[in-house]
């Protein structure tokens, strides 16, 4: 085979792939359009409050303190008065044991005892301990033997714990659903996405009282204007606070290959070419400030600083940086 063959047998193949996945990303949308527009969402009458909320990262893209690993990923630690729930495991991308969420745990004096169950919001590697875990649907909170306490597991699709920390399969969440008095599930939301395929993913709400509705978001694949929309249909309660990953790698990346801002193709449910735009953040920023929160606060894991500075010229006094180490209090 000459090299001037090899090569043009690789960009046919090469074409062939891109044609298929753009056939199956083009029927993907609409399989998932129609979902969305036949799902059925009933208001919850006078949902329960909670008096305080404090949400902690203990994984995230920056930190507030240099002895705190950082990386593109993401955990939580959410009070709720007396409910402490963990959201998501970080990435662990080294594949390390301790894993950063375990190492920034002892570093913040939090033990794998504290919550009260875990909560994911989506099963992408980000955010269940890496791409094994991904592939297998399972999660992993370290690589290393950890002892996981028998607490509820909620999550949009199947998953269970690996053999680094087994568990008990989680509950499948695909409906609103109260977890706690005043804790919510807005139910799965879905989004096809270019490469990742069909994705599924919730959210919290959380109903402080005398406040509003906060929005705790893994990586808002589901789009904030849809997860806005679902939030004020389930609720009467306006909307207090965004907390948490909206997916806008915009001018800038944390997952890079060479040139290539992976998290902006990936992240899309648009062509490659497309990707994720800078008007894509101006439409969010616009549906947020429709709703007036008062707090707004974007996970740098999957956001560019060029996207969070725009937030934070929209938002002003409302905007929170989220560092891992630094608690955000409602």
């Amino acid at each position: 085979m000459t090299p001037l063959y090899f090569i043009l047998v690789l960009l046919v193949v090469g074409a062939l792939f891109f044609a298929g996945k753009i056939i199956q990303l083009n029927k993907g949308r609409q399989q998932t359009e129609k979902e969305i527009s036949g799902t059925q969402v009933h208001q919850i009458p006078s949902p329960g409050a909670v008096n305080q909320l404090t949400l902690l990262p203990l994984v995230d893209f920056h930190a507030a303190d240099p002895s705190l690993k950082t990386e593109p990923g993401v955990s939580y630690l959410i009070k709720a008065d007396d409910v402490t729930i963990l959201m998501d495991c970080g990435f662990n991308k080294e594949k390390a044991h301790p894993s950063p969420l375990l190492h920034n745990m002892e570093k913040l004096g939090i033990s794998l005892s504290d919550p009260d169950m875990i909560f994911f919001s989506h099963l992408h590697l980000d955010h269940v301990g890496g791409m094994t875990e991904q592939k297998t649907q399972t999660f992993s909170l370290s690589r290393g033997p950890v002892s996981l306490p028998d607490i509820p597991i909620y999550s949009p699709a199947p998953v269970t714990g690996s053999r680094w920390n087994p568990s008990a399969n989680a509950r499948v969440i695909s409906d609103p659903t109260e977890l706690k008095p005043g804790i919510f599930s807005i139910g799965t939301i879905p989004r096809y996405l270019f490469l990742m395929g069909r994705t599924l993913e919730n959210a919290l709400a959380i109903h402080v009282k005398g406040k509003g509705i906060v929005l705790i978001v893994g990586c808002g694949h589901q789009t904030i204007e849809r997860i806005i929309d679902r939030a004020k249909a389930l609720f009467d309660e306006p909307i207090h606070g965004i907390i948490g990953g909206l997916h806008y790698p915009v001018n800038g990346g944390r997952i890079m290959l060479g040139p290539v801002n992976i998290q902006r193709i990936v992240g899309s449910d648009t062509p490659p070419w497309q990707g994720i735009r800078e008007a894509d953040v101006e439409n969010a920023i616009a549906a947020i400030q429709k709703v007036s929160p008062g707090i707004v606060a974007l996970s740098p894991h999957d956001t560019s600083d060029w996207a969070i500075d725009r937030f934070r010229q929209a938002f002003g006094a409302a905007y929170v940086d989220v560092k891992v180490g630094q608690p955000i209090e409602i």
